[in-house]
């Protein structure tokens, strides 16, 4: 199924819409202090795709992130990738595959390989996971998501993760329609509250790293609002300050600030990698709030996407239903009334290498589980 499975710069990673599997992310992260490694591999199209009967290969790489846990012990962590998403029922087939080529090029005190998947999730596209409204149910339990998952593989060692680090629900907006047409596919309340941020006059404008403080202290205010883990200001510099526009897959980041009478009240990075932009990280003050500027900084953010020309919009992180006691309800209401569409994705699978260890860590990591930035 896999060959010409190699090691590669990262500066080689194929042009692509997924931020995390960019060069960029490679920058980002390599800033941080974290060490990286690109992943080339060719694949038989009909091995994944075998309804299409197209003989050719694909070209495909994936993005490594390599965190040290202890003194003797690595993860391999691979964020929403890899990009190529086949066929259903050879997906377990293809990810264990490729689980096994990459042993040869990881650390070989690399305990498990832990895909973020952003495939889209099996029981996202089956009525009886949909209540009568149409609400997502979810997944089911995890034995039953590993039986379905391991169904087509040899050693039946895929996990799922006890918890996801990157969002495993968002929604996309199709782009490729007119001003007008989004505007009337939202909500409502929506749409009049982008107006009427408009007409009290609160502006939106793009920053550099002199905006840095400014988007701190609205994250710090935010972070604390919310009893989110406050991360340290440096990732968000590493985010603003990277570059990698000599590489196959850069990304252009902004920092937006939304204000009235010049007083700060939200802001956001906006990410613009190939035909998506994203809603990375988004802050707001608690003050005038009836001026509903995060609304009209979305709005912007969905409009220099589509000037740049982008065909889709990730707002990136919603919980996966309208359940009041989720912690992302209130990203759901705000983002949902954008209009776009729901999707819900696998989320992370673990690929144990070293079994007896592997399942020591999977225990402490119940133990000691947060969320964190990746």
């Amino acid at each position: 199924m896999l060959t010409n499975v190699f090691l590669k710069e990262t500066e080689e990673l194929y042009a692509t819409p997924i931020l995390q599997q960019t060069a960029f992310w490679s920058e980002v992260k390599t800033s941080l202090g974290a060490n990286t490694l690109a992943v080339n591999f060719t694949s038989q199209r009909p091995d994944l795709f075998p309804k299409l009967g197209d003989q050719s290969y694909i070209k495909s790489d994936l993005l490594v992130i390599l965190q040290q846990i202890n003194r003797n012990h690595s993860v391999a962590y691979v964020p929403y990738g890899p990009e190529i998403e086949p066929a259903d029922e050879f997906q377990g087939m293809f990810l264990e595959e490729l689980s096994e080529s990459l042993r040869s090029v990881l650390p070989s005190d690399c305990i498990h390989i832990r895909y973020d998947l952003c495939w889209e999730s099996y029981w996202a596209r089956e009525k009886d996971h949909f209540d009568e409204n149409g609400i997502w149910k979810g997944e089911p339990e995890s034995l039953s998501q590993e039986l379905r998952f391991n169904f087509s593989t040899h050693n039946w060692n895929f996990k799922k993760a006890h918890s996801n680090i990157l969002p495993a629900n968002t929604i996309y907006l199709d782009l490729t329609q007119d001003k007008e047409t989004l505007l009337q596919r939202m909500k409502l309340k929506t749409r009049y509250n982008i107006k009427l941020a408009q007409r009290k006059g609160v502006t939106v404008r793009s920053m550099g790293m002199e905006g840095m403080d400014i988007w701190y202290e609205l994250y710090k205010e935010t972070a604390t609002r919310n009893h989110l883990l406050l991360n340290d200001i440096k990732y968000f510099r590493a985010v603003l300050d990277a570059r990698a526009d000599n590489t196959s897959s850069p990304a252009d980041v902004s920092l937006l600030i939304a204000e009235y009478d010049e007083k700060p009240l939200a802001a956001m990075f906006l990410v613009i990698t190939g035909n998506r932009g994203s809603y990375l990280y988004g802050a707001s003050s608690s003050s005038h709030r009836n001026l509903m500027a995060t609304y009209a900084l979305q709005w912007e953010a969905i409009m220099r996407s589509q000037q740049a020309g982008c065909t889709q919009y990730d707002m990136f992180g919603i919980s996966p239903s309208p359940d009041p006691e989720h912690p992302l309800y209130g990203l759901y209401k705000f983002k949902s009334g954008f209009g776009g569409e729901i999707y819900h994705s696998l989320g992370c699978w673990d690929y144990p290498l070293d079994k007896e260890t592997y399942n020591l860590f999977r225990a402490s990591e119940l133990r000691s589980q947060g969320y964190h930035l990746s």
